[in-house]
């Protein structure tokens, strides 16, 4: 143990293996999210039981805390190396503890916002899509909107350029966001219009 965490194995982006993170004084198993791994700065994980796939593992993890903390944001100076077995005994499982409230890593969720900005920069938001849990998803909607509002843009609010871009979700103002797996987004688009049109 003491040899793996003073000489750790190196971690490269998106080579899919789990990581050891910390988590405060202890050293957890994260679970990178495919796609979501090469950053350099911040990857994508989910912190699991260090005895995961074992079925007790997953009914252990969940009363410490384990599974109900979705993906999060990793800065890649959090990553200790690559996940190995002799750090299951620095967890907080291994503690018998439960995960603390904050373990430093905000949720890694994603939006789109369409915006209307003057030429100096101010503006407004008219439409929120959210929450996607993979970047790929929010650029793609994103690609859509903009393709959509192509030759449009300047006309839609009057003095104003329109771009759809991707942006955090921010859990706290969920209610201001549309779900973009429930309706079309280029409906949604519309309907925002329609509604700033007015």
């Amino acid at each position: 143990m003491l040899a793996a965490v003073r000489s750790p194995e190196p971690w490269e982006p998106g080579n899919g293996r789990d990581v050891a993170v910390r988590v405060g004084p202890f050293i957890e198993r994260a679970h990178p999210r495919p796609g979501d791994d090469r950053g350099t700065e911040v990857i994508v994980v989910a912190l699991v039981h260090p005895d995961i796939p074992n079925a007790a593992a997953h009914l252990h993890g969940r009363q410490l805390g384990y599974t109900d903390r979705g993906w999060l944001r990793c800065e890649t100076t959090a990553i200790l190396g690559a996940w190995q077995p002799a750090y299951a005994m620095l967890t907080h499982a291994a503690a018998g503890l439960p995960l603390p409230e904050d373990v430093g890593m905000p949720p890694a969720h994603y939006a789109v916002d369409v915006e209307a900005r003057e030429p100096d920069g101010s503006g407004f938001t008219f439409l929120r899509l959210g929450p996607y849990t993979q970047t790929w998803l929010a650029s793609r909607d994103a690609d859509r909107l903009n393709t959509e509002l192509e030759g449009q843009a300047a006309t839609v609010v009057p003095g104003f350029v329109v771009t759809a871009k991707c942006a955090p979700f921010d859990f706290s103002d969920r209610e201001n966001y549309s779900d973009p797996y429930r309706t079309d987004v280029t409906s949604l688009l519309a309907a925002a219009i329609a509604g700033v049109s007015e």
